[in-house]
């Protein structure tokens, strides 16, 4: 098989030289031969579908370290490959959504619209809310902390020799924003304070401690959500009861790339392995950041593990549907976590927004 100069496999790959040069220093797309002379590199037809692929992936955004993964994976399991490129666009996709969210947020920010679409709504509703924690029946302390109040929702799953500590400190730090923090300036408040909780940790914790959180900022007719780890967020909205969350967990990302299914995550030995944490780490700490708009009659639901892992969704589900109050939701729910037998300590806060 003949070789290919670079201006000649550019060409057929339609990647240009300098990205084949980049590729080559990142070892993406490594040259068959590389003259000692002159340095030109050179190609081999053979290396066409693997350029091609890349040249693909580059236009639909993929970041380079994950392309390279894909092209490793399809030159020996094409199917799979396309599973975890599949898994990838469904992500772009939920997060493109949470961006037009954003851009909504700030338009009617700009244009004077302080509370968004739905402020007249707004002022004639108010929160109903309730939450509640316990240790299980097996874990000696609780590190989750539960809080609910007029304007804010939040859970956290602690972990480590100082988990009690951080779970309570990240809870803290945004109950600090229900009162200071309104209008545009949300979505940049729990980001500083989860950045500050994060920090914090890294300073005063021992190596393997840190938390988990999911918490919700109502402002105007909108709750900025804010989530890093496994713990969740429910909406139950006209009877229909879906997850607002997407864990940040080992299991989850091989559930997006198609090699594991939900029922299989249940039992996986790996399935606490978190993959984002407020731990101290700049690199794992990096929350999820959502604008959405609240309706008459919503019921949100923040749990953390203790209780998703232990009480199936056909449960929470009915709970969600047929407490009266919020504060019988979380007894409930609790009640069930500890009838299957409590293995970790279980947190729970549920709100209404009701009209008056």
């Amino acid at each position: 098989m003949g070789e290919l100069t670079i201006g000649a496999f550019a060409r057929a790959s339609r990647l240009s030289p300098k990205a084949l040069r980049l590729y080559d220093e990142l070892g993406l797309l490594t040259p068959a031969r590389v003259d000692g002379t002159t340095g030109y590199r050179y190609y081999v037809e053979a290396q066409l579908p693997r350029a091609r692929l890349v040249a693909w992936l580059r236009r639909v955004g993929m970041p380079l370290a994950r392309i390279g993964e894909v092209c490793d994976l399809y030159e020996t399991d094409p199917p799979a490959a396309g599973l975890v490129i599949g898994a990838y666009w469904a992500r772009v996709e939920t997060e493109t959504a949470a961006r037009r969210d954003l851009v909504t947020f700030l338009v009617d920010q700009l244009s004077g619209k302080p509370a968004g679409k739905g402020v007249d709504e707004m002022s004639d509703m108010r929160m109903r809310y309730a939450a509640g924690t316990d240790r299980g029946m097996v874990r000696p302390v609780n590190q989750d902390t539960a809080y609910a109040g007029a304007r804010l929702l939040a859970v956290a799953d602690g972990f480590g020799a100082d988990g009690a500590r951080a779970s309570g400190a990240a809870v803290d730090a945004l109950v600090a924003l229900e009162e200071s923090v309104r209008g545009a300036d949300v979505l940049n408040g729990l980001a500083d304070a989860v950045d500050r909780v994060n920090r914090g940790n890294r300073e005063g914790s021992s190596g393997d401690s840190g938390t988990t959180l999911t918490a919700m900022l109502w402002t105007g007719s909108r709750l900025a959500l804010v989530h890093v780890g496994d713990t969740r967020a429910y909406l139950l909205r006209g009877g229909e009861v879906s997850r607002i969350t997407h864990d940040h967990t080992l299991v989850q990302s091989m559930i997006d790339a198609g090699s594991l299914s939900a029922e299989e995550a249940t039992s996986h030995p790996q399935r606490a392995l978190l993959l984002r944490a407020l731990d101290g780490s700049a690199d794992h700490a990096r929350p999820d950041l959502r604008l959405h708009d609240v309706v008459p009659g919503d019921r949100y639901l923040l749990c953390s593990d203790g209780l998703f892992t232990v009480v199936g969704p056909d449960d929470i589900r009915h709970v969600l549907r047929t407490a009266a109050e919020p504060a019988d939701a979380v007894s409930e729910l609790i009640a069930l976590a500890l009838a299957g037998g409590g293995p970790d300590n279980v947190a729970c806060a549920v709100a209404d927004a009701v009209t008056v």
